[in-house]
Formats: structure tokens, C-alpha cells, sequence
């Protein structure tokens, strides 16, 4: 049966059609069709690069280009055919562009196979999601230092186990987020190197024997290097697996921060608000503002984490080259590549609109003895060693559990019970200012280096 007849471009090999469920399972066209832009601008410099290889006239050229143009503008204005018998969203330009310009539209698929083609619309797919993420992560990171650089004086208190730990600058606290997503920034930088490699000109796994000229197209699509392996090349897909691993990490961040304000929006906590246009309410309980945003975010980590989990599972079974096992990269990695940026606009909408709580924060950090090891520290400038030091502050606090009272609400006499090293000057050290004003170093929460943290956050981002 022929091809026509078939409505497949491999017919001529079968004796009878693919059935028609098989047709329907075996077809990508629903989800790759995603891939036209991409798609579109691999033909017409495929095209453009065997006119100047002599492989096509000028005029076929023209032609080509001219009718992928056209077709680009019925996709785009809703009026494109997609038709499930044509499999994936290569054979649906291509026909489509025969029907149009006739048999030179037969002629672009010259010295490619479908093999190469997909690989290299995934590869510039993914460019150009890596740099619309890394502008949402920089959206976001501008959102946390103008807060960063606000509240830098604001105190709250730190937590290790979730129990009070030392007062810092709700401010530093902020901009550990912003060295989160400084370091993800980084990777998906490093990862795009890898993306950005062409494998067009691989063909179906050895090559061609035209006389392609893969340097031209190289160079017209943007990319950095062209794959040194035909088998590599059709068949690998490490990056996007280094992508959603980069997109792993980035979204276990986003939800670790989901749920520092999931606790912070809760009554217990009561440390911010979120704006009513980021929350929702109760069906039952009227007076609920539940912070769907965060809760969404830190479920949707999930997502992402299991496409990286399916990209290697995908993977580690098969021999080179091209299985059509690969089809199956396409779904997990435009989930993943979704879901990362639809959760960093969502963040990078809203952190600029968070609104702390100050006086609420800062009596959270009066309580739970957030000053004692400033007292230990004070203690070691007198001359007793740390662990002595350790000791007496611990006796000082069970003394304050049992009265009720702050290491900063015991007078004198209170505490000099537990060292006679200890003198008026003692209460400059117990204060939530000074303890914060003390960690006067790099990295440190001291509110002139959380502003000498902004600075540099700011030069990072005027120097991408």
C-alpha cells in the first residue's frame, strides 16, 4: 500500500495501515505540537543551509521558507489542522508545507531524519525556557532584596529544630532565599552550555552523505557548538535530565520557603501577611485565609521530582541509538519547565507584597531565651572557658523557665547567682538589638551587613 494511501511518510515499506488505536497510542502530535516555533526555525535553516550547500536552488529555498512562514501564521491564529495520522508535529509541518508549495516541500527533509529534528527543537525549546526561568528567578531575587534591604532592622527569631534559636534580621532571613536561588541560578546557567549544542546533521544516526554544512546551521540557530557524535547525538538526553534536576533543586527550595510562610501566615505564628489576591478562603469556615499560593508551590515540588525520577528511568535501559522510547521524554519535561516557572512568577509576584509582622516577630524572638548564647559569648570575654560558660547560662535558663522571666528581664543580682563575672555592662549583650548588632561580619545578621548584603545582591544582578 502506498504512502498516500497510508497518510504516513514511511508507507511505501508496509503492506496495510497502521491500526487505528495504534496510530492514536504511538502519536505525539497532541503533546510536541508545543515544538512548532522551534520546529519551523530548524526547517528554515535547514532549508537555508542546503541552498548554500547546493543541495536546493535558490528558489526552492524561497519557497520553503515562505511557505513554513505561512504555516507558522495558521498555528498561530488557531486555523492549523493537526491531524493524529501524521504522528508527531514534524510530519504535520512538512505535509502541510507539501500542500502548499508542491513537491519542493518534499525536498526539505533532505539530509535530516526525524531523529535529529526532534532532538534539536527540544534542545532550542529548553533555551529558550531556561532563559525565561532565569529572568523569574531574577524577578524574584529583586522582590527579596527590596524587602531584604527594608526590614533589615526588623528582628525576628531564628529557629534550628523549629525551637527559638538566636534573634536575627528578618532581613538576613530573607536573603538566605536570595543565595538559594543565586546557586540556581547558576546551575540552569551551566546547564543551558550543555542544552546549547546542535545535533542537527546526525541525521538518523551515522550521518548523511550530502554535503551538509553544519557550521551555517550552527551558527544561524544560536548555538555554541555543534554534538561531535551522530550516535550522541540522536539518542541522548542528558540535558534534559541536568535540566530537571536543576529544576529539582530550585523547586526544593521554592518549597522549603512555601513552608516557612505557610507557618508564618498561620495564627500560631502570625509573623506576615499575604495579600487576599494570593489566598483563599473556606467553603465552611468564614473566617479562613488559607495560603493557597505556598501550599500549591510546595506540592507542585512533587511534579518536578518525579519527571527528573522519569527522564533516568527512561533512559538507563537503552542501547544507542534512537528508541522510540524517547517519545516519552517530552510530557515530564514540559511539566517540569512548566511548573518551575509558573511557581517563580507566582513567588516572584508576591514576596514584594509579603508585609511583616514587627511587633509580632519581635516578641516571638524576646521569648525562648533567643540571647543566651550571647551571654555564654560574654561570659568567654571575661576569661571562662566556652563550655564553663555553656554550663552557667544553662543553670541561668532553667532559672528563668521556672520564674517566668527573660534573660533580659533578670536583675543583677539574679544573674551574678550564677557568675560573679558578670556586671552591669551584661544587659548591652542581652538586648535583641545587641545580639543582632554583635554578628558584625560577612555573611552575618547585623543589620549593616544585611545592607552591605543587598549591595552585592544588586551588583550580581546589574552584572547578568
Amino acid at each position: 500500500m502506498s504512502a498516500e494511501k497510508t497518510n504516513q511518510s514511511w508507507g511505501g515499506r508496509f503492506s496495510e495501515p497502521v491500526d487505528a488505536f495504534v496510530a492514536r497510542f504511538t502519536a505525539s502530535v497532541d503533546f510536541d505540537k508545543r515544538l512548532y516555533r522551534h520546529d519551523i526555525m530548524g526547517s528554515i535553516t535547514h532549508a537555508t543551509m542546503l541552498e548554500q550547500a547546493g543541495v536546493l536552488s535558490a528558489a526552492e529555498r524561497d519557497a520553503i521558507i515562505e511557505g513554513l512562514t505561512q504555516i507558522q501564521g495558521e498555528i498561530e491564529a488557531g486555523q492549523f489542522d493537526w491531524r493524529v495520522d501524521l504522528e508527531d508535529v514534524h510530519m504535520n509541518i512538512e505535509a502541510r508545507l507539501t500542500d502548499r508549495i508542491g513537491i519542493t516541500g518534499k525536498k526539505l527533509h533532505t539530509g535530516r531524519s526525524r531523529n535529529d529534528q526532534v532532538a534539536t527543537d527540544i534542545r532550542l525549546w529548553l533555551r529558550d525556557e531556561i532563559d525565561t526561568i532565569l529572568g523569574e528567578i531574577t524577578r524574584l531575587q529583586q522582590g527579596l532584596l527590596a524587602q531584604a534591604e527594608q526590614h533589615a532592622e526588623v528582628i525576628m527569631p531564628g529557629f534550628t529544630h523549629l525551637q527559638t534559636a538566636q534573634p536575627v534580621s528578618f532581613g538576613h532571613h530573607l536573603l538566605a532565599w536570595f543565595e538559594m536561588l543565586s546557586r540556581d541560578h547558576e546551575r540552569l546557567v551551566d546547564c543551558r552550555k550543555r542544552v546549547n549544542r546542535m545535533p542537527l546533521g546526525s541525521a538518523a544516526l551515522a550521518g548523511t552523505t550530502y554535503p551538509i554544512q553544519r557550521e551555517i546551521t550552527c551558527r544561524l540557530l544560536g548555538f555554541e557548538a555543534i554534538g561531535g557524535n551522530s550516535l550522541d547525538g540522536v539518542s541522548d538526553r542528558d540535558f534534559a535530565i541536568e535540566f530537571c534536576a536543576a529544576a529539582s533543586l530550585a523547586m526544593m527550595h521554592l518549597s522549603r520557603f512555601s513552608e516557612e510562610l505557610v507557618l508564618w501566615t498561620s495564627a500560631q505564628f502570625n509573623f506576615i501577611e499575604l495579600p487576599d489576591r494570593f489566598c483563599t478562603g473556606s467553603s465552611i469556615m468564614p473566617q479562613k485565609k488559607n495560603p493557597d499560593v505556598p501550599e500549591l508551590v510546595r506540592g507542585k515540588s512533587g511534579r518536578v521530582f518525579g519527571a527528573l525520577m522519569g527522564l533516568l528511568t527512561l533512559m538507563k535501559g537503552q542501547p544507542l541509538a534512537y528508541n522510540k522510547d524517547n517519545q516519552e521524554d517530552k510530557e515530564p519535561l514540559f511539566d517540569a519547565a512548566d511548573t518551575l516557572r509558573d511557581s517563580l512568577r507566582a513567588f516572584a509576584d508576591m514576596v514584594p507584597a509579603l508585609k511583616p509582622r514587627i511587633e509580632v516577630m519581635r516578641e516571638a524572638a524576646r521569648r525562648g531565651f533567643s540571647t543566651a548564647t550571647d551571654l555564654a559569648d560574654y561570659l568567654v570575654r571575661k576569661g571562662l572557658p566556652f563550655r564553663d560558660c555553656h554550663e552557667i547560662v544553662g543553670h541561668a535558663v532553667k532559672y528563668g523557665v521556672s520564674t517566668g522571666k527573660d534573660l533580659a528581664e533578670m536583675s543583677l543580682d539574679e544573674l551574678r547567682q550564677f557568675s560573679d563575672q558578670i556586671t552591669d555592662d551584661v544587659f548591652a549583650v542581652l538586648t535583641l538589638e545587641g545580639s543582632v548588632n554583635a554578628r558584625d561580619h560577612i555573611g552575618g545578621t547585623a543589620p549593616n551587613q544585611v545592607r552591605a548584603a543587598v549591595a552585592r545582591g544588586k551588583e550580581l544582578l546589574a552584572a547578568r
